[in-house]
């Protein structure tokens, strides 16, 4: 239960100090200075049972004692009082405290316990708290400062976001150098309750806010709602984070490859990715990374065109571009033609392009006009060194009046000390991003590339699949309790590839006997080579009993290993339970091997393991982590991000891997670990590629008991996946059949014919605006939706055996998910019919499923046929201010 109002709380107009002093040197003092340093209207009301006044204010014995109703307590009490304290906050429905007090979790086990208590007073009220153990919270732009730091920063649009906020004191002095301003500084401490996700929520709908900076100490809270609210902010917005500890290891514990492969921080690393966060390695990349990310021009592509006026600098630059995975443009033959005419005849026609040392304003700035307007070049870094001409605040002026109209990113590092200093303040003011070395610029640089780059694989349309119905799971729902029932953990390959055959991913299948005349029946029906492998439940690597016999031609081989391998079992394992002897048929040639696996993270739930398989696996390492569900466009992006993806283009002459089958089995895998939270770890190893085609030649599963009994859907993902207990059928008035369902992101081809086919007025009434061009960014927003925050509903039919979309409904949950606003459109033809009525029905009772308590949309007024439909659902309708427009809306609870 959730009743207190972040957004009152963070934009208090009456705040408490609970524990207000006026003892110099006191976090209480130091608190009320800061409260009182910037002048505001809103009510400070102190309280503190042991003193009458405090700085001359009255002091209050209790929170029940305050007069008014309080948006924001503020807490600096001995850690034992705090449990009490957050109990008479409940009782005075204060929307939210933030905890400064330290002396919880970080001391030990009593800590732990007073946390534990805090928690449950907060469940039973509903007030947010930040805390504890925290430094507090500073908004500059409203004139907030509710923390304990001697600072006043700037404000502005970045938001700072740390656990401990140890380095909030050295970012501010950082930042008032670089012209740096904030919209918020956030120090969370325990997180017992406000985590990253709810600051992101609150920050999405503050317009001030371009930016997000995380200092990411431990972990991130509530993993869910993280990912849920980052997906909606970083479509639009950047979010930048440092995270240390690179470098823990993975468990040894694990009984597969995949549990001991991925450490806590690569999983970390493989959500950034899916998230397009920028991970940055060093605190001082923070601000160098969130300097560009906002900019209007983010590049299209890494190559980067370097002009400078010192080739030794230049060739700085080259290094680091370089080494950090850029390009250097190639010039286009125009673009040589341009510069032969606009630098020396003894220039180098190479880039990069040095104007040499004599350079004038002028043939800098041609030089870098014949780079905005080449095809080659994606991105421009200028460099300057001191010299006689031009003078460094000229060049800077020029190149900030170029840059407000350039559409490729422009990138300085104006080289030196005080003598430069003067052009780099005009390019900061210019909001043109400038550095003091070559080397720092170019880091800049690949940070936009990889922004821009990961949100165009994040939103990749991607292709349909063939799908031929779900599979059958209910059986092996039932196998697999009972296995867990057994006391059993692990399934063998012959278990494990029932469920690879429900899934469709092709598997070489192997036949389980009891006696070795059965082996040598089952030999010859697939004839030789085959492989013989112990089966027991007791053992999970088969290598470690030498359980495996491969090259087996014979049945006189046959019979003489099979009495081996079972004698062998005996004497490794002997309190092993031997269930048989699989008799598999041999692959002689097996051009690649892949591993696909998966595990489940402390903090994310399952993720997908794919890389180089074999015993390539634990050698090698080679392999990538990706989130599930998975679509075609992810499965792709997770195998390019491996080594193996180079090899099983082909060389020598082996063919290439069939691309589109890989991604089809990554698609299936992703699948089964959707709908099985009873897996903890699963292995693949190896996926075989013969001739092109991917098999599976071996798979285990290790069972999650604790997931036996999950009632929750999906308690293991913290992606929300496709939802099919909204897919319906249905029927237009006039008989036509129509399938109801949320829209996917392979929706985006039939949506955008959808709204193609719309006139001018029907488009307007949608969205409020002439509709020039249906634009790839357009419709992500109605195909690339979050499950949890948004649903689309689509209506689909089908025209002379092809499918078409006639229909589309959207609904967006507010960011405290106590609202939700509806928006839909129909095809003309099929105006009329009921779906509009339907689709808006659906969606009322997808809101009444999420908690909504109020169900609203904006609907032109002179839209009559849908304001016919929200008279009929029993909305209200009220006139908007605009004259235009009216507010309809639906009481829900």
């Amino acid at each position: 239960m959730i009743k207190g109002d972040i957004k009152r709380m963070l934009s208090p107009q009456t705040i408490a100090v609970i524990g207000a002093t006026d003892k110099e040197g006191s976090i209480g003092r130091a608190l009320l200075e800061n409260l009182f340093s910037w002048s505001s209207d809103r009510k400070v009301f102190l309280v503190n049972p042991h003193r009458q006044t405090v700085l001359g204010l009255k002091c209050y014995p209790e929170i029940a004692a305050v007069p008014e109703h309080l948006d924001l307590c503020l807490v600096v009490t001995p850690a034992p009082t705090v449990p009490e304290i957050v109990d008479q906050c409940g009782r005075a429905s204060v929307e939210g405290l933030i905890i400064i007090s330290a002396g919880f979790r970080e001391v030990g086990e009593e800590g732990r316990r007073l946390e534990e208590e805090i928690k449950e007073i907060r469940d039973r009220y509903g007030m947010r708290i930040i805390g504890p153990n925290c430094l507090g919270v500073i908004r500059p732009n409203v004139a907030l400062n509710a923390s304990i730091l001697k600072v006043l920063p700037k404000g502005g649009n970045i938001a700072f976001i740390s656990q401990s906020g140890a380095l909030g004191g050295a970012i501010f002095d950082w930042a008032a150098v670089a012209h740096a301003g904030f919209s918020i500084f956030a120090s969370l401490g325990s997180m017992l309750d406000v985590d990253y996700g709810d600051l992101v929520d609150f920050l999405s709908g503050d317009f001030q806010t371009r930016s997000i900076v995380f200092y990411m100490e431990e972990g991130i809270g509530n993993a869910k709602k993280f990912v849920s609210a980052v997906k909606g902010f970083a479509r639009y917005k950047p979010i930048i984070v440092v995270k240390p500890g690179r470098f823990t290891e993975a468990t040894d514990s694990a009984l597969s490859h995949s549990g001991g492969m991925a450490s806590t921080d690569q999983v970390y690393d493989a959500a950034f990715r899916r998230l397009s966060i920028v991970r940055v390695k060093e605190v001082t990349d923070l601000f160098n990374a969130v300097r560009v990310l906002h900019s209007k021009h983010l590049p299209r592509g890494p190559r980067v065109a370097i002009v400078t006026n010192t080739s030794g600098v230049g060739v700085m630059a080259v290094d680091a571009l370089l080494e950090r995975g850029g390009q250097l443009a190639s010039l286009s033959e125009e673009g040589l033609k341009s510069l032969d005419t606009i630098l020396p005849p003894y220039w180098s026609r190479t880039n990069p392009v040095s104007v040499l040392r004599d350079a004038d304003l002028n043939r800098y700035l041609q030089v870098i006009q014949v780079f905005l307007n080449d095809p080659n070049v994606d991105g421009i870094l200028i460099i300057y060194t001191l010299q006689e001409t031009p003078r460094p605040r000229d060049l800077a002026q020029a190149v900030a009046d170029l840059a407000k109209t350039a559409y490729k990113p422009i990138v300085t590092a104006w080289v030196g000390g005080r003598e430069v200093q003067e052009g780099r303040e005009i390019l900061f003011q210019s909001y043109v991003p400038t550095y003091e070395t070559p080397e720092e610029a170019v880091k800049a640089y690949l940070f936009m590339y990889e922004y821009c780059r990961s949100l165009e694989l994040q939103y990749e349309t991607p292709e349909e699949l063939p799908v031929e119905g779900g599979p059958a799971i209910n059986n092996l729902k039932a196998y697999i309790r009972r296995v867990g029932k057994e006391g059993r953990t692990v399934l063998n390959e012959e278990e494990s590839s029932r469920f690879l055959a429900a899934y469709g991913i092709p598997s070489m299948k192997a036949e389980i006997t009891q006696h070795v005349e059965d082996a040598l029946h089952v030999a010859r029906d697939i004839r030789y080579p085959v492989v013989l492998k112990i089966v027991s439940p007791d053992i999970i690597y088969r290598t470690d009993v030498a359980g495996v016999v491969t090259g087996i031609y014979s049945d006189e081989e046959l019979r003489e290993e099979y009495e081996r391998l079972l004698q062998r079992a005996k004497t490794y394992a002997p309190q092993a339970r031997v269930r048989g002897v699989a008799v598999q048929r041999m692959i002689e040639k097996i051009d690649y091997e892949l591993f696909l696996g998966a595990k489940k993270d402390k903090d994310f739930g399952s993720v997908i393991l794919l890389g180089m398989g074999g015993i390539g696996v634990q050698i090698f390492k080679d392999f990538a982590i990706g989130l599930p569900p998975l679509n075609q466009a992810l499965a792709r992006r997770l195998l390019e991000e491996t080594e193996a993806y180079k090899v099983i283009q082909g060389y020598g002459r082996k063919p290439p891997a069939d691309l589109r089958q890989l991604e089809q089995i990554v698609v299936s895998f992703s699948s089964l670990i959707v709908d099985f939270p009873e897996i903890a770890e699963m292995d693949i190893n190896p996926l075989a590629i013969i001739n092109g085609k991917a098999f599976v030649l071996s798979s285990r599963i290790i069972i999650d008991r604790r997931s036996l009994d999950y009632s929750t859907s999906y308690p293991h993902l913290v992606i929300t996946p496709y939802p099919t207990r909204y897919v319906m059928p249905w029927s237009l008035s006039d008989g036509t059949e129509v399938l109801l369902r949320p829209v996917k992101p392979e929706d985006e081809p039939l949506v955008r014919e959808m709204l193609a086919s719309l006139s001018e007025a029907t488009l307007r009434e949608r969205f409020f605006q002439t509709i020039k061009a249906i634009s790839h960014e357009m419709l992500i927003k109605l195909c690339n939706i979050d499950y949890d925050r948004e649903m689309t509903m689509v209506a689909e039919v089908r025209e002379n055996g092809a499918r078409k979309i006639i229909g589309v409904a959207g609904l967006m949950v507010e960011p405290d998910s106590k609202s939700g606003e509806y928006a839909v459109v129909v095809r003309e033809q099929y105006h009329g019919k009921g779906i509009g009525y339907k689709l808006v029905d659906v969606l009322i009772g997808i809101a009444q499923e999420k908690g909504l308590e109020e169900f609203y949309g904006i609907v032109l007024a002179d839209n009559r046929k849908m304001l016919r439909v929200c008279q009929k659902l029993g909305f209200t309708i009220r006139p908007l201010q605009e004259e235009d427009a009216v507010r309809v809306r639906l009481v829900l609870k």
